[in-house]
């Protein structure tokens, strides 16, 4: 049986960049990443592919050139995870016992839990950028006009904006291509508001009103007839009269019954439901009930595991009440590469304390970003130095270069090697 001092699941942005800090504190600590793809894509800017203003190839990058030197890299993936043990399965490899566990394995797409969608993204006017952001470009290329509906499941997902932001942008191309006027551009979530933290929410609410975008709260997908390019939604709020209140006919919603609606689309995109990986779920490292059932059972300030002291989590598949982002990584991972390198060597953890920080750049168009930045219970917590020069709660071009230069580079050269 092989045995590792410190193995971390998962290669993507949380497992590298926590292997590269741990790295820099100790070059003879014994660290393994298990992880089965050979390729490392930056996520973030996939907004953008599917805006046509980036490259996918710019996005993907070989795996093995961010494995950090002197790390093992067990090209498998985990089936099993029994902390009882300190035993980790996986698919190929056999089984692998450890010290220390930390897990970042991020989530998985979960289509098949949102009935019709799976059907729904084989058509050519159905698209994802979580999925395939290049043929999320092809559709809007190709869109001429209608109701272009943008939505979002009532799962956790990664970087909860990213479903407003490819509408901002896409309702931005439809006034390039002369489309707009013949378009109605709609949002429907599940969520009560546009935006949970209430200063960037006050930005998002005036250009929703500014550019005639069609917001609709409450709005929670239940199924999609691809055939006959319609979706279904249920209106979650507690007060059911308004959902009759708020029907708009100029886009064609029909209420069926008290709280289900029904909406043609001429183009629909959206954030497929989300998951932790099945050997998550199905451990006992993964909350088994309640709101955030199947996510890994963390505190939420020292992300070490609630059950099992040898065990860390970070990342999308952690259990904790903030946004799923690389920037929320960015601070998560100084939290456990510090916790854990104290608790090897002194037996405790060091006192350092995540509160939740999670940013969401929120594109607004081709040439503007607001940078929303916030902790734990939706409290603002933007960067003071940013901030001292640029208010971050208005669009700005100076953030939008952030976001298309600046947050790649910071990504690849400086997060992904322990540095940031």
């Amino acid at each position: 049986m092989n045995h590792t001092q410190i193995l971390i699941i998962g290669g993507g942005t949380a497992g590298i960049t926590v292997a590269a800090q741990l790295r820099k504190k100790d070059k003879n600590l014994q660290i393994a990443i298990l992880e089965p793809s050979e390729k490392h894509y930056y996520q973030p800017a996939w907004t953008l592919v599917g805006a046509g203003n980036f490259k996918f190839e710019d996005t993907e990058r070989e795996e093995a050139k961010y494995i950090p030197s002197g790390v093992k890299w067990i090209k498998d993936k985990a089936t099993d995870v029994v902390p009882e043990n300190n035993l980790v399965k996986t698919e190929l490899s056999g089984d692998f016992t450890y010290d220390y566990l930390v897990l970042a394995p991020g989530l998985v797409m979960a289509p098949e839990l949102l009935p019709g969608l799976t059907e729904a993204l084989k058509k050519d006017n159905v698209c994802s950028n979580y999925i395939d952001p290049k043929k999320t470009w092809k559709v809007l290329q190709n869109f001429k006009g209608g109701n272009a509906i943008f939505t979002q499941p009532t799962t956790p997902i990664k970087c909860g904006g990213a479903p407003q932001k490819i509408m901002y942008m896409a309702e931005e191309h439809f006034r390039n291509i002369k489309v707009r006027e013949k378009t109605n551009v709609i949002f429907a979530t599940p969520g009560t508001v546009i935006f949970g933290v209430p200063e960037f929410a006050k930005t998002l609410n005036k250009i929703i009103i500014d550019r005639d975008i069609i917001l609709k709260t409450y709005y929670a997908p239940i199924k999609i007839d691809s055939e006959k390019q319609e979706i279904t939604f249920k209106y979650i709020n507690s007060d059911v009269q308004e959902c009759a209140k708020n029907l708009k006919p100029s886009i064609g919603e029909e209420l069926h019954g008290e709280t289900e609606i029904k909406l043609k689309y001429d183009m629909l995109h959206l954030a497929p439901p989300q998951q932790a990986p099945d050997f998550v779920r199905n451990s006992v490292v993964s909350l088994q009930d309640g709101p955030n059932k199947g996510w890994v059972d963390v505190d939420i300030n020292t992300l070490r595991h609630k059950r099992f002291p040898n065990i860390f989590s970070l990342g999308d598949v952690a259990a904790l009440p903030t946004a799923k982002t690389g920037a929320a990584i960015r601070k998560q991972a100084p939290v456990v590469s510090g916790n854990l390198y104290h608790l090897i060597k002194k037996g405790t953890l060091n006192g350092e304390i995540y509160e939740g920080y999670s940013s969401c750049p929120l594109v607004t168009g081709y040439s503007k970003m607001v940078l929303a930045e916030f902790k734990y219970n939706n409290v603002r917590d933007s960067d003071p130095l940013i901030s001292k020069f640029v208010d971050t709660t208005k669009e700005q071009y100076s953030m939008w270069l952030l976001k298309r230069y600046g947050l790649p580079f910071m990504y690849w050269d400086l997060m992904l090697k322990g540095r940031a």
